[in-house]
């Protein structure tokens, strides 16, 4: 029962810690986060769990920059996609 509370508590703060976030700041740490748990799974499965969620927070990090990074130039494509079709321009793609 204690396991439950502490558990349903790590996670309540875990989301309340994100709510001034910025996107990109969230996806950085969900990232992290999820590299750091996957890489210590595997690393404990090889025999050196810290070293393993070391490995994956930075992997984990870089991808959710990557991600964020796709996400911001797909939403300008987007916007500069709907400006040209509202002055029915040629679309100009950011560079």
């Amino acid at each position: 029962m204690k396991r439950l509370i502490l558990a349903g508590l790590v996670v309540a703060l875990s989301l309340a810690g994100r709510a001034d976030m910025n996107p990109t700041q969230q996806r950085a740490l969900s990232g992290t986060a999820m590299g750091a748990g996957g890489g210590a799974i595997i690393g404990a499965i090889a025999g050196n769990a810290g070293l393993g969620a070391g490995i994956g927070a930075v992997a984990g990090l870089a991808g959710g920059l990557i991600y964020d990074k796709v996400k911001k130039d797909q939403a300008a494509s987007y916007s500069a996609g709907y400006q040209a079709g509202a002055g029915r321009q040629p679309p100009n793609p950011p560079q």
